[in-house]
């Protein structure tokens, strides 16, 4: 079966677009993560669109990554394909204000050519790692910026396979979530629309939010970034720290004391790690605040 189905998968893909029992430490920012039956890398929207059709004719799992920034895998990885969209799918074109980017770009890299071309409203996602892929589907934001603020249009794959463009006022985005998540739709391409602006305060204002990001942010340990959803009323690291988690170690994770809100690898941590020290600082923080705190970080496999 497993033969079969790695053909038939050659069918849409060449070989080295195919890698199976891939580690997925090695496609996440956690480094963690065991090994995916199979991993895929596919160059345009119709191999996305064939890969998909074909999983779900033969009922095998797909599951769609972009830099694996805001993902914990398992120990034991995935039973089924995952489907990358990166670098293989990462485009950038500029025409006027409108910036058009494949889902698989970095958004630090859409937010170098918006500032090339003097344009202004994307430097709040100069430092998210991630994808505009993962970015559109969870409405990324830092910095008092959001997609909803800046995406035109967003290209998706739906479920029923068929590929269309959802506009704006379409996006239904709120905190952390869209209808492309919702529906589990898959983003193709994404619209994005700036304004005119000076490149040298354009320039300014990244420096400013990297530097920011180098001094209050663990960038220098794996991590997924923020672990928890901001509650309402309430930071997260701000709870985090008050419950006396700063420090707080299982395994080889640990809750960065420079920042309560990351959870990072220390080295040697495994998923099972990092989801155990999830699952006990949610737990901590309810019982001495009453405040449920809800992961950010998408998991994946058994846990």
């Amino acid at each position: 079966m497993k033969q079969d189905f790695y053909q038939k998968l050659r069918g849409i893909l060449s070989e080295e677009k195919i890698r199976r029992d891939e580690p997925m430490k090695t496609h996440t920012t956690f480094r963690v993560g065991g090994p995916a039956d199979y991993f895929v890398m596919p160059e345009t929207a119709e191999e996305v669109q064939r890969v998909t059709e074909l999983c779900r004719m033969e009922e095998v799992p797909c599951y769609v990554i972009g830099n694996g920034s805001n993902l914990l895998v398992s120990d034991d990885g995935y039973r089924g394909v995952i489907l990358q969209i990166y670098r293989s799918m990462s485009g950038i074109s500029v025409q006027g204000n409108i910036i058009r980017a494949q889902a698989g770009a970095l958004l630090s890299a859409i937010a170098a050519k918006a500032c090339e071309n003097s344009l202004t409203g994307f430097e709040f996602a100069a430092g998210i790692p991630g994808t505009i892929g993962g970015a559109s589907v969870m409405n990324a934001g830092a910095y008092g910026g959001e997609m909803k603020d800046v995406l035109k249009s967003v290209t998706v794959l739906d479920s029923a396979g068929q590929i269309r463009r959802i506009d704006r006022e379409n996006l239904e985005m709120g905190y952390r979530t869209s209808i492309i998540s919702r529906e589990g739709y898959i983003t193709l391409e994404a619209e994005i629309e700036l304004s005119a602006g000076n490149p040298e305060e354009i320039r300014a204002r990244m420096d400013d939010l990297r530097t920011r990001r180098v001094t209050k942010q663990p960038l220098e340990y794996p991590s997924a970034g923020s672990t928890f959803k901001r509650p309402e009323g309430y930071f997260a690291g701000k709870l985090i720290q008050d419950a006396g988690l700063a420090g707080f170690q299982v395994g080889g994770a640990k809750v960065s004391e420079k920042h309560c809100g990351f959870v990072i690898n220390t080295g040697n941590a495994t998923a099972a790690d990092i989801h155990s020290l999830m699952r006990q600082v949610s737990a901590k923080v309810e019982e001495k605040f009453g405040v449920a705190l809800e992961p950010e970080v998408k998991r994946l496999g058994v846990f």
